[in-house]
């Protein structure tokens, strides 16, 4: 069996052992063996990827192709470059996080962490899948289990929050089904046959009144789940009501399928439309990102200073990918990983700061630090990490962002980007306001000088993400020209 079915075919496995498990126990090891599993394939892939790479110079390595509809032409293609596999081990390192953030689940323990592999598994599927069909097909298997997880385990307004996602982004599926069956039937615009796979289409000059026309279904459709504005306020909901665990997967995974779509698909089949739309976005992008910035300072309550935290960045990896030049998408990839890092662990920690002292209104909580310090010392770092400190992650995509953007020599762009610049100031001032007011200081509560200490797989959940956000603020040059290579045969579809 190839490598990369492996990232398939082990979730569904785990997801069979678990039906058979009798016990809280047996759910928590079988699915912590799964994931684990899967974390480590995830660097083997890495490793496996760079020697390949080596060799072949193909835009795509461990390819495989095998015919699942004749008549229709869609295929089971799969491959990946160093994007893929980037996102890959984003996902594994995040998932197998959250199995350990939530340990403790005990309301239907096994449908929990049955229900979240399968929507993991959707998500390898999504990040491996050449054939827009079958890419497609594992975009819904990565998006409809969040209407459980949300609607059965999540909290407050729960039904409401899972229906208003669940809309939204059914909504935003059937515009990307009319973009990818728009550029199917335009894939045999030179005289070959109708085809779904990505690389064949990439070959096609598809025409450019067509490309025009299914830009916007295909850019929009991908970029809601990635919170473009003004399609973006059942992100927010969607957090707040979200268990933990699914937070993290949601914010740290599910949202980038949105912006890895909009480059994978939109900009590399559609050059042209892309080209013409890019004005457009990049305006509702900079709201974005200004938006969230200021909405995230106007909130009381933690998770929702987080969800709109992440509205301002994904609204980030837009307005890079639309800057189209190498930097800043260099750029747009590495703010992804570090997003889906750092929000991951923001939900992790937010969700251990609830679980004791049962309230997220930062107006009743102060003085953390003092008796939870393993906690409060890494939300510290997190804190400084969102906000770009020098030596973690978030100051290596900001700063590949920025410049890439400021590359053009047009007044628009610059001063968009200015603009853009500008929400750094803004998340600093929420950032620190909220470790400020929650870690330091004196105690708000006499009720928290109590708290259960952090509790060893807590601990461990929080290292596993904290690691590589300081591997790629300390040592990025080796992930940012892996990404550069990937980057410019893509790019190339646009000069």
């Amino acid at each position: 069996m190839d490598i990369l079915t492996l990232f398939v075919i082990v979730p569904m496995v785990t997801v069979l052992i678990l039906v058979f498990a009798k016990n809280l126990k047996q759910v928590r090891l079988i699915s912590l063996v799964g994931m684990a599993i899967q974390f480590a394939m995830s660097i083997n892939l890495i490793f496996a990827y760079l020697k390949e790479r080596a060799v072949n110079k193909d835009i795509m390595v461990f390819t495989q192709d095998y015919t699942w509809f004749e008549s229709f032409n869609i295929h089971y293609a799969i491959g990946v470059d160093a994007i893929s596999v980037v996102m890959i081990a984003l996902t594994a390192i995040v998932v197998l996080a959250g199995v350990f953030i939530s340990w403790k689940v005990d309301d239907l323990p096994k449908e929990f962490f049955i229900t979240l592999i399968i929507l993991s598994a959707g998500v390898f599927g999504f990040f491996i899948s050449l054939d827009l069909f079958t890419l497609f097909v594992f975009y819904e298997i990565a998006v409809i289990p969040m209407y459980l997880l949300i609607g059965i385990w999540g909290s407050g307004p729960k039904e409401f929050s899972a229906m208003k996602l669940t809309l939204m982004l059914m909504a935003a599926s059937a515009l990307l089904s009319v973009g990818i069956f728009g550029i199917y039937f335009n894939s045999n615009a030179d005289g070959g046959a109708l085809t779904f796979n990505i690389l064949e289409i990439a070959q096609v000059n598809i025409p450019v009144a067509a490309q025009n026309l299914f830009f916007p279904f295909v850019f929009i459709g991908f970029a809601v789940i990635g919170a473009l504005f003004p399609f973006h306020t059942w992100s927010p909901s969607g957090h707040a009501s979200a268990p933990t665990a699914v937070s993290m997967l949601h914010a740290g995974v599910l949202m980038k399928l949105g912006g890895y779509g909009v480059f994978r698909i939109a900009m590399y089949l559609l050059p042209q439309g892309a080209l013409n739309w890019t004005d457009f976005f990049l305006v509702l992008a900079t709201i974005g990102v200004i938006y969230g910035a200021f909405g995230a300072i106007m909130q009381k309550d933690l998770k929702y200073i987080n969800a709109y935290a992440s509205v301002s960045h994904l609204s980030l990896v837009l307005f890079a990918l639309l800057m189209l030049n190498k930097t800043a998408w260099s750029g747009a990839i590495i703010q992804s990983l570090s997003h889906g890092l750092l929000t991951a662990l923001f939900f992790a920690l937010i969700g251990m700061v609830y679980g004791r002292t049962h309230t997220r209104d930062i107006a009743k909580l102060g003085g953390i630090m003092k008796t939870l310090p393993f906690i409060g010392a890494v939300y510290v770092i997190t804190g400084l990490a969102y906000l770009g400190l020098p030596g973690f992650s978030g100051f290596v995509a900001e700063m590949n962002v920025f410049v890439g953007a400021f590359e053009h020599a047009d007044i628009f762009r610059r001063i968009l980007t200015i603009i853009v610049v500008s929400s750094i100031v803004v998340t600093a001032v929420y950032i620190l306001r909220m470790v400020g007011k929650i870690m330091m200081g004196p105690l708000v509560n006499e009720e928290h000088a109590a708290l259960l200490k952090a509790t060893w797989y807590e601990k461990v959940g929080l290292v596993l993400l904290l690691i590589p956000v300081v591997i790629i603020g300390t040592m990025p040059y080796g992930l940012s020209e892996m990404i550069k290579e990937s980057i410019a045969p893509f790019l190339e579809r646009l000069l």
